[in-house]
């Protein structure tokens, strides 16, 4: 017979939802078990937000080496030590999960390591152990998907381009979403050839189109070649090892290494859900309404895996929503309207509220102000790297409903921004403020010629 325990809530999945949920709910009094068949995390620590911005950062040195010349540096030979980067990357990861563990543990959460399975409604199963659980929440999040081209199999997920065994000096990376151009970008940094194929006719379909097009002129300066409007045939492996990908107009382009990045999925195999006739969408994301509730009693979902918006801030806002709802007053609410966002790409690109095309269909009249410029760090640097600064306002209201930046350090830019709109921040507002002067951030601030209404 199984062993079995009862429990206030089983979470499945460690992620930046899981733990920040199982951690609410043990303060408040809960029992609560984890399940996890990974490192604690998720994919935000460990193949996901944390390395990318520290191989981002290790990327933009080669650009600095640069740019130290302009201002009177002498700068010697400079390389790349890939073991070196990935054995540092590794040792934060592992610091990090160790965190995530004690903090669980602190809080008196049982962590279990191993798959989890809805057995039967309120019964979890993990091995030979059973859980009676009056709440369960999945939290199992996303993972690639993969495109289903012959030769697929020689081609990488983005989770496995963080430990590599050698930095491929020619890469291909296959999308044109946030994923796709981030590791573009970063590869380029880091010294290799990239081509990033794109079967749209831009990159980064979803945000504004402008800001969008701007961005990719920018890695195209930086030497990020951009195949747009094309798509894979098969790939094929050479007589060296190499990987000829082959488009289908014709055309092949040869790599160290394949990247594909086309998206991720909500990850919901093995969890028994079909048995118990859970509701999921056509992209397998699990439907919850706005308590984050299933359509079967006592069982919840969140973060990446409902597929709402696949960001960890939003997990993390989720989680507290659920946390309060089962164990507190259950006054939180969930709003996904003005999430500020960021795409690490070289150079970086944020927003936050509505893109241009959104504001039209949404407001009716607008007023765009829009403003492009050599930052004055590249004035001396002599890159000629261009920053690009946007406000999208409601004629009507007067009120800022898009702010759009691609420039150095775009998010921690636009993070303060997204606090005055988030309280409402007019145009008018927007004037009455003084610029810190010198900063990309002031001109925001002196935008004062609408370029379209």
């Amino acid at each position: 017979m199984p062993h079995t325990e009862p429990c206030d809530l089983f979470v499945i999945g460690a992620g930046s939802a899981g733990v920040r949920l199982a951690r609410q709910a043990a303060q408040r009094g809960a029992r609560v078990v984890v399940a996890e068949t990974s490192a604690l995390g998720g994919t935000c620590v460990n193949v996901g937000c944390i390395p990318k911005k520290l191989y981002s950062f290790a990327a933009h040195f080669a650009s600095d080496f640069a740019d130290a010349a302009g201002f009177g540096w002498t700068v010697g030979e400079t390389a790349l030590d890939w073991d070196r980067l990935k054995a540092a990357r590794a040792q934060e990861i592992t610091r990090l999960n160790g965190i995530y563990g004690q903090l669980l543990q602190t809080a008196g959460v049982h962590v279990i390591h191993g798959r989890a399975e809805i057995a039967a409604p309120g019964v979890v199963a993990v091995g030979d152990a059973q859980f009676l659980a009056k709440h369960i929440a999945i939290a199992t999040g996303g993972r690639p998907s993969m495109a289903g081209f012959p030769g697929h199999g020689l081609t990488l997920a983005s989770d496995a381009m963080f430990d590599l065994p050698v930095f491929p000096n020619r890469l291909v990376v296959v999308g044109g979403g946030y994923i796709a151009s981030e590791f573009a970008s970063i590869f380029r940094g880091l010294g290799a050839e990239v081509d990033q194929v794109i079967r749209g006719a831009q990159i980064l379909r979803g945000f504004d189109e402008d800001v969008a097009r701007f961005l990719a002129q920018e890695m195209h300066k930086k030497g990020v070649r951009l195949h747009t409007g094309a798509q894979i045939a098969q790939v094929e492996l050479g007589s060296t090892g190499e990987r000829l990908v082959r488009l289908t107009d014709g055309r092949t382009l040869v790599a160290d290494a394949v990247l594909v990045a086309t998206g991720r999925e909500p990850n919901t195999a093995g969890l028994g859900l079909e048995r118990l006739g859970v509701a999921l969408g056509s992209d397998g994301a699990v439907q919850v309404d706005s308590d984050l509730a299933t359509n079967v009693p006592g069982l919840y979902a969140l973060g990446d895996v409902v597929a709402r918006l696949t960001l960890t801030p939003v997990a993390l806002a989720e989680a507290m929503v659920l946390a309060d709802h089962l164990f507190g007053d259950g006054q939180r609410a969930m709003s996904y309207e003005g999430i500020p966002s960021a795409v690490f790409t070289h150079p970086s690109l944020a927003n936050v509220g509505l893109n241009e095309s959104q504001a039209r269909q949404q407001c009716g009249a607008v007023r765009i102000y829009r403003s492009e410029f050599r930052a004055l760090k590249h004035t001396l640097s002599g890159s000629d790297e261009r920053t690009m600064v946007k406000l999208i306002v409601d004629a009507q209201s007067d009120r800022v409903v898009g702010l759009h930046m691609v420039g150095a350090d775009a998010g921690e830019v636009v993070q303060g921004f997204a606090v005055a709109m988030r309280a409402g921040a007019t145009k008018a507002h927007f004037d009455a403020t003084l610029g810190i002067h010198p900063t990309v951030a002031e001109e925001f601030v002196t935008l004062r010629t609408a370029h379209s209404t």
